[in-house]
């Protein structure tokens, strides 16, 4: 039989106070693909099924390029967040490091190489 009091049980499983912030953060990420993602679609969809010269072309002109870059990066950020929360609350111990370490430079390469991609063809 254990004599704690509530008090006891709860401490160390309190608040982190980034919660709001982290919150924020998806919330404001979240708009913004909402206005970005029809943009996407539609700069990119007349594009599917074209040579490759037209598409180069056309993505080598400055709005196609822009919308495709603010996309793919605010949609790895985005990414990266909502797949941290789901490691801390699912996943314990030293495997939960891990996991963060290798998703976090996973989407930090995905970006990267996105972007690369996306100036390559536009410069």
């Amino acid at each position: 039989m254990a004599y704690l009091t509530d008090l006891k049980r709860a401490v160390g499983m309190g608040s982190a106070r980034e919660g709001t912030e982290h919150h924020w953060a998806m919330t404001k990420s979240s708009v913004a693909l909402l206005i970005l993602t029809p943009l996407f679609v539609f700069t990119f969809g007349p594009m599917l099924g074209e040579p490759h010269d037209a598409v180069v072309a056309y993505f080598s002109r400055p709005f196609p390029a822009i919308v495709a870059a603010l996309t793919l990066a605010v949609g790895f950020m985005h990414f990266k967040s909502g797949v941290q929360v789901l490691i801390e609350d699912y996943v314990h111990g030293l495997a939960r490091k891990i996991a963060i370490i290798l998703m976090i430079c996973l989407s930090y390469g995905a970006a990267a190489t996105a972007l690369f991609a996306i100036a390559k063809i536009a410069l």
